[in-house]
């Protein structure tokens, strides 16, 4: 084969071979594991399947995690009987505290206000505990091992558990579960303060004509399926807009590399990329702390609003 040929058909076969990809990494980086990733396979019930995906172990670590330290520092301080509460400890209490006077008493009242705070406590500690896990390379730091020194191939359970996003509360499934909950504590909160058949009768305020009923209560009805919706699409969309923002911008490097060759996308990473990631990343920290936040606020707020009705 003549040099021209040869040079030919290597041009040919370097435009046949796949390029990277942006989206299909980033996508594959933030959602859910698919079926053919999950960590444990079940089997499909009325369309639903019901596998052990990465997200659904991500909730079981976090809700682990979160109960495993709050029982321990509460176990540790009684057993001390101190006065004066461990570092730990003091810390815990300081977020308990600010949850209750801050965000429920001033919602629901002193009066409901022990009844819902460990509800509303809890969504803060585990939204919180989901959101900062996601910013921690715990996964990518495991798929460097494994390729490196492990070595576990393809398939094997480490290969799949390092496949997909790892903050749950990307994932609107979780949101919309959490935001279900927070339905469900609005009809019970509204029918402990005033009984099943007011609460429902408080939809719509006293006083207004009977003829702009038909108008009135099925705008009430959509107004109380808008809000959990509004805390599902809130939650999940933060949390993933920050993560594909990153890596989009991370992306850079390659696209450039490919592009350009390999000193040109050293440099946009280490002029461009890199920095800007890094920014990002701290103010993601203040993203997590944040929408962990205004969840338990708004969900303090519509409970409150099923106790006192029509003020």
């Amino acid at each position: 084969m003549n040099p021209a040929a040869a040079q030919e058909a290597a041009a040919k076969a370097k435009e046949l071979q796949p390029g990277f990809n942006a989206g299909e990494v980033i996508i594959g980086h933030v959602s859910n594991s698919t079926h053919e990733h999950a960590l444990i396979h079940l089997p499909t019930i009325f369309g639903i399947d019901l596998s052990v995906t990465k997200h659904v172990f991500m909730l079981w670590l976090v809700a682990a995690m979160v109960f495993v330290i709050v029982t321990a520092l509460v176990r540790r301080a009684i057993a001390l009987n101190r006065y004066v509460p461990t570092r730990p400890m003091n810390v815990l209490e300081i977020g308990v505290e600010f949850i209750r006077d801050t965000v429920v008493m001033p919602n629901v009242g002193k009066k409901w206000a022990d009844t819902w705070t460990p509800l509303i406590l809890t969504f803060f500690l585990f939204i919180l505990g989901a959101n900062l896990i996601g910013l921690i390379p715990i996964f990518d730091v495991l798929g460097l091992l494994d390729h490196y020194v492990i070595h576990s191939g393809e398939g094997s359970f480490i290969s799949r558990l390092v496949h997909g996003g790892t903050t749950a509360t990307g994932n609107y499934n979780v949101t919309a579960g959490l935001a279900v909950i927070t339905f469900g504590a609005i009809i019970a909160a509204g029918t402990m303060a005033h009984g099943f058949i007011q609460h429902w009768k408080n939809l719509v305020p006293s006083g207004v004509p009977k003829a702009i009923y038909p108008l009135l209560i099925p705008m009430e009805l959509i107004g109380m399926l808008v809000r959990p919706f509004a805390l599902t699409m809130r939650l999940a969309a933060n949390m993933t807009g920050g993560h594909i923002a990153i890596l989009a911008i991370l992306s850079f490097v390659f696209i450039f590399t490919q592009l350009a060759g390999q000193a040109m996308g050293v440099g946009v990473g280490l002029a461009f990329s890199v920095p800007l990631s890094a920014l990002l990343s701290v103010l993601e920290i203040i993203v997590i702390l944040v929408q962990a936040y205004v969840f338990t606020l708004l969900s303090a707020v519509f409970i409150g609003m099923a106790i006192h009705a029509h003020h």
